[in-house]
Parts: C-alpha cells; structure tokens; sequence
C-alpha cells in the first residue's frame, strides 16, 4: 500500500492561535502520528466581509512564518508548511532569508507553500497590482531559488533585480516550494517552477480534476530535473472528518500528504478531539 503523509492545516487563526492552543495542539499532532503543520496566510481582509473572503475580518490570523518558528520551538519532527504565502505581496529578498532562517532553525522542516493570490483588497492595501501578480509570483520564486542555491546569486527581472551579494546560511534541507492555486497558470507554475503542487476541494472529484490540469501543464511546459516528481498535497475542506472511503480514494490518486482541516470548530477543545478521531482513521492508510 502506498504511503501517505497525514498533516493539519489552518491552526495558526481564529480560536487556535493563541501561544498555549498552538502549543498543546502542536505537541497533541506530534502524539497523534501527524507528520506535518500547514498555516495560511491573510496580511489584512476586507471588511466588511465579502462574499469572496475565506474569513471575517475581525477573526485572528497570525503571521505564517512567525508561527511556524513558534511551532518549531516547541516540536522537534513536525514538517512545517506555508499553505500558502501570497508571493506577490512579499519582497522575495526578505522572504528567501526569513526561509531560510525557518528552514535553519528547524532542522530543514520548512516546506514553503506560495501563492498569486486572490483578494483585491488585500493587494491593494499593500500595494500590489492585482494585474501582475502572476508575473510577480513566477519571477519571485526564480529570484527566491537563486539567493538559496546559485554559488554566486543574481537575478535580473522586471519585478527584482540583484548581483554581488550573497545571503547565509542557506537553507538546510529545503525550503522545499509547493505552488498553491486551481488555475492553469497555477498549475504550469508548479510543474515549470515547485517541488510540489497544493490545493484544496470538496471530494476525489474534484482532485481528479486538479490533477488533469496538472498533466496539461505538463504536455505545456518543461520540468527541471532537479525539482524531481511533483509532489501532492490536498486538503477536503468538507466535511470537517473526511470519509473512510475518501480517504483511500486520495491515497489511490496518489496524494502524497493528505491535509485535515478542522477550523469550522470554535473550541480548542472539540479540535484536539477531532485531531484525535481522524488520526486514529487515518492513520492505517
């Protein structure tokens, strides 16, 4: 039976993201057989709510990275994933060293989920066009790949441009990249340029359907050799407790790392008890 990985997503927002919630559920994933942690990532939300926006703009979501390192003090084998970080909306110069610094820190744990990017409002407050955000993101992840792996990093883009210098210490075993999005864009960006490929949907369906758009891609666009099979990450976003069948339906289309999503509940409580039901399902898979 083919392995694979069962992870938790989102724990980093709403009644989760206090520093004594994070802890007790990080340290209960590990005493579950979870084998990796994903957060997402929203600077700021539009308010009042749209019908677009994924949260309230009055819920609490802390800043991936900055809470990954938090997870990483307090577990010592947890995998620690980004899913995603909106690339556009960040310098990729600053982001490559705060990477690899996570990555260095952890033990080269850090697999780093990237994103175009969704939400008008939010891009807009930061100052980024919504128009090149694809572009943007495509010549990020170059700049980002170049600073952790060139002897001698340089880059010159549209959007960033550098040479003659250098950035230490590189990354210890990653940041592995995962490109994030349904889009073809999204999915040319992750065969042409990711590690692995992320996303979420509502049952095998709408898996099947995502990996068909990356096996267009493929046919589209080269992958480099180094970046090896394109890895799969997905998450069922409902129901909150993904069926015994699903879940071998997953497994059988060749996820790689299966992510549990239990945010639609309010008390830390009843989601370490769901963490404790679907890992005991799961964790035989």
């Amino acid at each position: 039976m083919v392995p694979m990985d069962i992870g938790v997503f989102g724990l980093n927002a709403k009644a989760a993201a206090g520093p004594g919630e994070t802890a007790s559920l990080a340290r209960k994933a590990v005493e579950l057989g979870y084998t990796s942690w994903w957060v997402g990532e929203h600077v700021v939300l539009p308010t009042p709510r749209t019908p677009s926006t994924p949260m309230d703009p009055l819920d609490p979501i802390l800043d991936p990275l900055v809470h990954l390192a938090f997870v990483a003090a307090v577990t010592d084998r947890l995998e620690l994933g980004t899913g995603i970080v909106i690339l556009p909306q960040r310098n990729p110069v600053v982001l490559a060293k705060q990477a690899a610094s996570l990555d260095v820190l952890s033990g080269g744990r850090l697999h780093l989920g990237v994103g175009a990017g969704y939400l008008e409002p939010e891009m807009t407050a930061i100052g980024v066009p919504m128009a090149d955000r694809g572009r943007r993101t495509d010549e990020y992840i170059d700049a980002m790949t170049a600073l952790w792996t060139q002897e001698r990093p340089g880059f010159h883009g549209k959007y960033v441009s550098f040479d003659h210098v250098d950035a230490h210490p590189r990354p210890v075993g990653g940041p592995r990249v995962l490109v994030g999005g349904h889009s073809p864009a999204a999915f040319r960006r992750a065969v042409a340029r990711g590690h692995g490929w992320i996303g979420n949907g509502t049952s095998p369906a709408d898996l099947r359907g995502h990996l068909a758009g990356l096996a267009k891609a493929a046919e589209e666009v080269e992958r480099p050799a180094r970046l090896g099979k394109l890895e799969i990450t997905f998450m069922p976003v409902d129901p909150v407790e993904i069926p015994d069948g699903h879940a071998d339906e997953y497994r059988d289309l060749g996820v790689d790392r299966l992510l549990v999503y239990p945010l639609p509940l309010e008390d830390p409580a009843d989601i370490a008890a769901l963490l404790e039901r679907q890992g005991e399902r799961l964790r035989g898979r």
